[in-house]
C-alpha cells in the first residue's frame, strides 16, 4: 500500500501544493504525478528514489505493508 498522505504533507511543506509541482520536482510526466498525488498507483522504484532524493521520504516510509484484519500481510 502507498501512503500518499505523507507524500502530500511533505511536498506541501516544501511549497508543492499541486500534482504539477510534484511532476516538476520529480521530473516525471504530469500523468505520473497525478497518479501518485491521488493514490491511484504506488511509485516505481525509480520514482520512489526520486521522492527520497527530493523530499527525504525513504521508500520504507512511502510504501506500507497491506493489512488484512489488522495483521500485516
Amino acid at each position: 500500500m502507498y501512503d500518499r498522505g505523507h507524500l502530500q504533507s511533505i511536498a506541501s511543506s516544501k511549497g508543492d501544493r499541486h500534482y504539477t509541482d510534484l511532476a516538476t520536482r520529480l521530473k516525471v510526466a504530469p500523468a505520473t504525478a497525478w497518479r501518485l498525488w491521488t493514490g491511484k498507483t504506488a511509485p516505481s522504484v525509480r520514482v520512489a528514489a526520486a521522492v527520497e532524493a527530493e523530499y527525504g521520504i525513504p521508500a520504507s516510509r512511502l510504501l506500507i505493508a497491506k493489512t488484512t484484519a489488522g495483521v500485516a500481510a
